[in-house]
């Protein structure tokens, strides 16, 4: 009796320790994609439900390649951004071809397309996919699990099989998604050459290039945030500002304004709202009352405005994206008490 007692405590110790090990990995594997596409793309095209095998591998894997990348060399979030840019590249421009496609999305048509490249689009998906595919992710993971914020999730073999996994991840891209959304359309070689040595350029910047600092000095008692509230209004705010700015309400057919605004004119409001705010979410998160709160509400904000952008094309996607945010709102608050119940002291993150 009491071998069989051992035994099962033996086994539930096990599986305790293995969940440890796995549930950071796997929680930034889930919350990637849910960021990235299913309370956003899914919502206003809920088919997009049908690919989220190859979204979790493209996603999921993608980005835990990227923190690990940089968790490794002792990076912080301008190495993040870069690798985000990368990844970006990776992805719209030699996986979906959607950065030079004329029929991809119907892309050509939402602002300037010069050069045979869609610039709108490529603005857009900079700032969804270094913002809601990278560093949001990685904050969550950081705030749900603290005491692994600087630490590798996988061993030398698992980040092998990640990074291979993200390769598979792009090409499933290029042959499922862009073959039937664009079919016979081959990217030019030259932007493809472009495409490949910026990606290998940023890599390189980021991992093994120029030192970037990434690490202000915390808690500056000459600056200061304001409140939480105000902060995710504010982060709510200017999403919602970019994304009208550069894409159809709710992917839908109409833009914000249609000709009243040039494709070029899109293209500076869009870079004007989005650089001042990342310049000064990078002043607030190193004032001296700068907390868990604020990065809670800075990222909630970001997530609820994304949502509610979808919700504008069509009536089933203000239904879904009802109940999206509903979801969206009632996690954001759990984390919240749990960050404020935890007893583990606060400490900064890559965000």
């Amino acid at each position: 009796m009491t071998a069989r007692l051992n035994r099962r405590r033996n086994r539930w110790r096990d599986w305790r320790r293995n969940w440890r090990r796995i549930s950071a990995p796997w929680a930034l594997v889930l919350l990637t994609t849910a960021c990235a596409e299913l309370t956003f793309t899914a919502v206003a095209v809920p088919a997009t439900w049908l690919i989220l095998p190859l979204l979790l591998v493209m996603y999921g894997a993608g980005v835990l390649l990227i923190r690990e990348a940089v968790v490794r060399v002792g990076g912080g979030w301008p190495s993040l951004v870069l690798l985000g840019l990368a990844y970006q590249l990776a992805e719209d421009g030699l996986g979906l071809q959607a950065l030079t496609s004329p029929q991809m999305y119907g892309a050509a048509d939402w602002g300037l397309r010069f050069l045979g490249v869609n610039w709108s689009y490529w603005e857009s998906q900079i700032g969804v996919h270094v913002v809601l595919s990278v560093l949001i992710p990685v904050a969550l993971v950081d705030l749900l699990f603290p005491h692994r914020r600087d630490r590798p999730y996988l061993s030398r073999g698992g980040f092998i099989v990640i990074g291979a996994l993200a390769i598979v991840g792009v090409l499933g891209l290029r042959t499922i998604v862009s073959a039937t959304q664009d079919p016979g359309y081959q990217m030019p070689w030259g932007a493809m050459a472009v495409f490949t040595v910026l990606i290998i350029g940023l890599a390189l910047l980021a991992l093994a290039g120029v030192p970037l600092p990434h690490r202000e000095e915390p808690g500056r008692t000459d600056r200061r945030a304001p409140r939480p509230g105000v902060v995710g209004f504010v982060s709510m705010y200017l999403t919602m500002a970019f994304l009208t700015t550069l894409l159809p309400l709710g992917l839908g057919p109409t833009m914000l304004f249609g000709d009243m605004m040039s494709p070029v004119l899109r293209l500076v409001i869009g870079a004007m709202t989005a650089v001042p705010f990342g310049l000064v979410v990078l002043r607030w998160r190193t004032a001296a009352n700068w907390s868990d709160q604020h990065r809670i509400r800075l990222i909630g904000g970001i997530l609820v405005s994304h949502t509610a952008f979808m919700m504008l094309g069509s009536v089933l996607g203000a239904l879904l994206g009802a109940l999206t945010l509903a979801a969206e709102v009632m996690l954001l608050i759990k984390l919240a008490k749990h960050v404020e119940q935890r007893e583990s002291p606060a400490s900064s993150v890559l965000m």
